[in-house]
């Protein structure tokens, strides 16, 4: 069993306590790992470091070009370390070997795209209406940005957070979940090899309401970014507003994936399936609110269990197998409780609905994928977030109705429209109330593409340009260029 440490100021370290905690395989309930229980002085420790890297050390003195060299550098070593990266991903949380290996072969191109980047972040110059003044603006690191990731994608999240901060020329603490910690710990030290100077990048784990909660809270983290459950992301919003901090959260889902009556419908079919049960429908963007035209509803439906039906349930580390394990104990008891509250509330479960037993299964985290129909969107299954394979079906008779349904949660993650009709995708990507809309397709993510929520799926855009500005601060210069005194000093100018 592999004892890790917390990764501060360029080193590995023991936590403050010596008090370790235990990191279970999904697949076979063992024990595989133990990683660092962090406290408050373990962030303090890590805060520290991070502040002095922006301050004193050699960070503070890098050009953006310099800092694009060495993202482009760690870029070059996850590919070369990806495919033992992807192994411990999946040792930790239980997802396909074939999408752990496809995110961290797609992972180093975050790093080369925000490398790039960094040298391209560029004030201006106004024409300002002052006479005798040169006006410009300068875009300026925020400062430490203390960030929590999710267990779902771990690596995934520390990209789309650690590479545009420190393009924008912050340094990072990084506090991963409790249940996935050891590939963060991992990916550490390929930060020095990769010549990042002491204290750029941090990593501190533990639980959140310790470890978690100190970074939210120390003073001197200016930026706050989340991926997790909308509760705690409310949590932390107000912990953060404390102190005025800067805050990017994405949070929870419930994604309508509409099909129409002119969609192509064995592409929708398995866009369907790829949207709740890939990952065992442990993401946020999971189309977990099918909705589906009347008219070709039964049709749809057959379609739909032949793909379900076949699917491979067991060792996540086997090519073939297409659902793995539940990542932890707590999510595995909360969507077999949210299997029971769907069939209390008035759905028909069409397939599923138990644990899965057979070849290839192990432990006891495994859940069928689950299919419920006659669902209405006033229920409970209809509008609370499972995150697990659980997929409710829900008609309607033309694109009027497809918006109403689609838009009344309180989540604006992501949506799905499936439609041969050009007018119509267009206005239902204009309609849908979601920061994503993906049109004859479902789960494609680029670092080049913003990714946020509306509403209560959260605040700020990850990926894109448009992260960069995430972490930064725009200030305005004045700079009088006339010899003359001021005619009223006492008179704004």
């Amino acid at each position: 069993m592999k004892t890790y440490k917390h990764f501060i100021n360029g080193a590995y370290v023991d936590p403050a306590k010596c008090e370790w905690l235990e990191s279970e395989n999904p697949y076979t309930g063992e024990v595989w790992a133990q990683v660092p229980r962090g406290t408050k002085e373990d962030v303090d420790r890590a805060v520290a470091a991070a502040k002095a890297a922006m301050t004193t050390g050699p960070f503070a003195t890098m050009t953006a070009s310099e800092r694009g060299k060495m993202m482009r550098r760690l870029g070059d070593l996850v590919v070369e370390h990806g495919p033992r990266l992807a192994e411990i991903e999946v040792r930790d949380n239980g997802k396909l070997l074939a999408e752990m290996a496809g995110q961290l072969k797609y992972h180093p191109e975050s790093w080369y795209y925000y490398a790039g980047l960094a040298d391209k972040i560029e004030g201006s110059v106004v024409p300002i209406d002052k006479p005798g003044h040169l006006a410009f603006t300068t875009h300026e690191p925020i400062g430490v940005v203390g960030a929590l990731t999710a267990w779902n994608s771990p690596l995934m999240f520390v990209a789309w957070k650690a590479a545009p901060a420190i393009a924008a020329g912050c340094s990072i603490v990084i506090k991963p979940s409790e249940f996935t910690s050891a590939s963060a710990l991992e990916f550490a030290a390929l930060t020095v090899e990769a010549g990042f100077p002491p204290g750029v990048f941090n990593v501190v784990t533990g639980y959140g309401q310790e470890a978690g909660a100190a970074l939210v809270e120390h003073p001197d983290v200016a930026k706050i970014t989340f991926t997790g459950a909308d509760t705690t992301g409310a949590r932390i919003y107000s912990a953060a507003a404390l102190q005025l901090k800067r805050v990017s959260l994405e949070l929870g889902g419930k994604s309508p994936n509409i099909v129409f009556d002119d969609a192509n419908l064995d592409a929708a079919a398995a866009g369907a399936v790829s949207g709740i049960f890939a990952a065992t429908g442990q993401t946020c963007i999971a189309g977990s609110r099918l909705l589906v035209q009347n008219s070709i509803k039964e049709q749809f439906v057959e379609k739909l269990l032949g793909i379900a039906k076949s699917a491979k349930i067991g060792d996540p580390m086997e090519a073939d197998t297409n659902i793995g394990p539940v990542t932890t104990p707590p999510q595995y008891e909360k969507i077999m409780d949210y299997i029971g509250v769907a069939q209390e509330g008035g759905a028909t479960l069409l397939h599923g609905g138990k644990p899965a037993t057979g070849p290839g299964v192990k432990g006891t985290r495994f859940v069928e994928p689950t299919i419920f129909t006659d669902v209405t969107n006033d229920m409970r299954i209809a509008q609370e977030e499972v995150f697990g394979p659980v997929l409710s079906i829900i008609g309607f008779d033309d694109e009027e109705e497809a918006i109403r349904i689609g838009n009344d949660v309180i989540y604006g993650l992501a949506a799905g429209v499936w439609t041969q009709n050009i007018g119509r995708a267009v206005r239902m990507s204009k309609a849908l109330k979601a920061g994503t809309v993906w049109v004859n397709t479902y789960r494609a993510i680029s670092y080049m593409m913003p990714f946020g929520g509306m509403k209560k799926s959260g605040i700020g855009r990850e990926n894109g340009m448009e992260a960069v500005q995430e972490f930064l601060e725009t200030k305005s210069v004045w700079i009088n260029t006339s010899e003359e005194a001021p005619a009223n000093p006492f008179v704004m100018r």
